[in-house]
């Protein structure tokens, strides 16, 4: 497993919330890396993001406020990422449970959670032409209702990972019923998008040991939480430090956790 970093980062984080992609919570965020992906091979063409819109504004005029072009403009300029750095991962048939990623890079990494409410058609656009590689944690029925939608946004630059069936807490939970959660939505992803996710988020970070070990029978090597969310354009923050260090998470949500 690798670590590897979200190119654009707390600037965008906002403008990417007030586009406002999926649901789940106040609260998600982290993206423990960037994973490549092939790209969907749908029975019928997908329509994917343009790289030249054909209503594009002249190279002199200023992008009306509000307007897609206004927004990938506010989009800041960064550095490279760094290349990918390997993590260890715990050998004791659980999977890593982290807030952080354990790595000394200066990264943050951009998620998006549950699937079931807004879908602005404008994101994957906007990911698309900004550059920005999230990690999208999805319930598997919006996964399925919407499959389209969330492979535009698999091509444009987008991880599709496992946040169980139902959206149900499971701590205290039953392993079968874990198990059944986090398996039974990463065989559904699998089949919609062409990989099986590695990464698991629970309903409301709310998960126990048992959590940990169905996770990683049903194929994941990490359970990750966040550190800071984006709601309407607000940040808030999970921990009492209110700005960016090593490996930290911001989650863009709409609606429950």
């Amino acid at each position: 497993m690798s670590a590897t970093p979200a190119r654009r980062i707390l600037a965008v984080v906002p403008l990417l919330a007030v586009l406002v992609l999926s649901a789940c919570t106040a609260d998600p965020a982290v993206h423990a890396r960037r994973i490549t992906v092939d790209q969907p091979t749908p029975s019928a063409p997908l329509p994917s993001p343009s790289t030249s819109p054909s209503a594009s504004p002249s190279p002199t005029a200023k992008p009306a406020p509000g307007s897609l072009e206004w927004y990938v403009a506010q989009v800041p300029a960064f550095a490279e990422a760094p290349p990918p750095q390997p993590v260890p991962l715990p050998s004791t048939g659980s999977a890593a449970f982290w807030h952080r990623l354990p790595t000394d890079q200066k990264v943050a990494f951009i998620t998006i959670d549950d699937g079931g409410l807004a879908r602005p058609p404008a994101v994957a656009e906007f990911v698309w032409r900004a550059h920005i590689p999230v990690t999208m944690f999805l319930n598997s029925p919006a996964a399925e209702e919407h499959d389209v939608y969330f492979r535009q946004i698999q091509v444009a630059g987008g991880a599709v990972e496992n946040h169980t069936i139902n959206h149900t807490s499971l701590a205290g939970r039953s392993y079968g019923h874990q198990k059944q959660e986090i398996c039974g939505a990463a065989d559904r992803l699998e089949a919609l998008f062409g990989r099986r996710p590695t990464l698991f988020r629970p309903p409301f970070g709310e998960h126990d040991s048992t959590t940990l070990r169905a996770a990683h029978d049903c194929g994941a090597k990490a359970v990750l939480h966040w550190t800071e969310t984006v709601h309407e354009g607000k940040v808030r923050y999970q921990t009492p430090r209110r700005w960016y260090t090593p490996a930290t998470s911001c989650s863009c949500t709409s609606g429950r956790r």
